[in-house]
């Protein structure tokens, strides 16, 4: 299936859709570091889509020959004006990019499209311009207006809506607060989907189903600990283990959580050298110094998902990047292992430097998380 990717970053979501057999013929980004990102991942390729670099308000989506008959249309517009770290200013931050997702939908007339944005979208303060987005989505034909404000084109959307038969629905659109570390992704990291499909599509389409828990973690760890059998370790945490075994056991009986454990940093980290030891095999791997634990910044512990990466709007955030180890030791995540955090294959390499290579990644989606619901999508489409 054919996609165009908006907003692309360093493209993890462009990569989860592509091993789920949803291949991107354009990626519109901005950033020049994430624009040679994807070059250097995509060179040599047989399949090497056209890489539009620079403001997607300039892209037209019908001259274009190579972008015709697109099934999909994905992307993660950009999410600082609704962020819970940036400066809340919404709908009148010049960075709203969700204007663009809706001309794209309008303009090349995909069958299903995909968007991720941050969970401060669902916060009450904004929850009208919420109902707008979802609006536009299901109406994208029904333009805004010069000089037309936000809120009076949601009245005019508000009333076709409640006006018009169902046949005039134009995308059903679902949203959803999703948690990575629920798919499997080692990290706590929650992030709103939108999906739509074409009314004509009749895809009867769900969000999958959730495969990993904290409880199994908790099970693995505190129950039967083959989580520690796994890593030959010893736990020495006897009060947490013992707390935490009766805390599962009275929830589950002696029956264990059919879901399987949440991946740890641990369980995603553990074949990766230390970066403090050089290493010149593996690329993005460089080890760098000066790691600090204050208040709020007290790193992800290494035997739990870690903490949402973030990009920070001034280099690179504390807290989130770096791993605890047991002794209450911390250090950054490399690229590379912060990469893994994100699911990104082995073999993805990360231009810019570090501070630019981590907020690329700060801002992505997780492979992982992004290749289960493309398969969904496209199981849907196809059936």
């Amino acid at each position: 299936m054919k996609s165009i990717e908006l907003f692309a970053g360093c493209g993890g979501l462009a990569i989860g859709l592509e091993k789920s057999g949803i291949k991107p013929d354009a990626i519109i980004e901005f950033n020049k570091h994430a624009c040679n990102t994807i070059r250097k991942n995509y060179a040599g390729k047989s399949s090497t889509p056209l890489l539009f670099e620079g403001d997607i308000r300039n892209f037209d989506y019908g001259n274009i020959e190579q972008i015709r008959d697109i099934n999909i249309i994905s992307g993660g517009p950009p999410c600082q004006p609704f962020s819970l770290g940036g400066k809340h200013k919404g709908n009148s931050d010049n960075r709203d990019m969700f204007p663009e997702a809706v001309r794209a939908i309008r303009e090349a007339n995909p069958k299903a499209f995909i968007f991720e944005n941050v969970k401060g979208l669902l916060r009450k303060s904004f929850s009208n311009y919420f109902e707008y987005i979802i609006l536009q989505l299901q109406y994208p034909s029904l333009e805004k207006n010069n000089n037309e404000a936000w809120e009076d084109h949601l009245v005019r959307l508000e009333k076709h809506h409640t006006s018009s038969n169902q046949q005039s629905l134009e995308y059903n659109v679902v949203y959803k607060l999703v948690n990575a570390a629920n798919y499997g992704v080692p990290q706590k990291r929650e992030r709103i989907f939108i999906v739509g499909f074409r009314s004509d599509i009749n895809a009867k389409w769900s969000f999958p189903e959730e495969t990993h828990s904290e409880d199994a973690l908790l099970w693995s760890k505190w129950v039967d600990g083959e989580y520690w059998k796994k890593h030959n370790i010893t736990p020495t945490l006897k009060e947490r283990d013992e707390k935490a075994s009766r805390k599962i056991h009275e929830k589950y009986g002696f029956i264990a959580p059919e879901k399987k454990p949440w991946v740890t940093v641990r369980d995603a980290l553990y074949d990766l050298d230390d970066p403090r030891k050089k290493n010149d095999m593996l690329s993005n791997h460089d080890f760098k110094d000066g790691a600090k634990i204050y208040p709020g910044h007290t790193g992800s512990y290494i035997d739990e998902p870690s903490k949402a990466v973030k990009a920070g709007a001034h280099g690179v955030p504390g807290g989130e990047n770096m791993i605890r180890f047991e002794d209450g030791s911390v250090r950054y995540f490399t690229v590379r292992e912060s990469a893994r955090i994100q699911t990104f294959p082995d073999d993805y390499i990360f231009e810019g430097s570090w501070t630019e290579a981590t907020r690329q990644l700060g801002n992505a989606v997780p492979v992982k998380l992004a290749e289960v619901i493309g398969k969904s999508v496209k199981s849907a489409l196809e059936n």
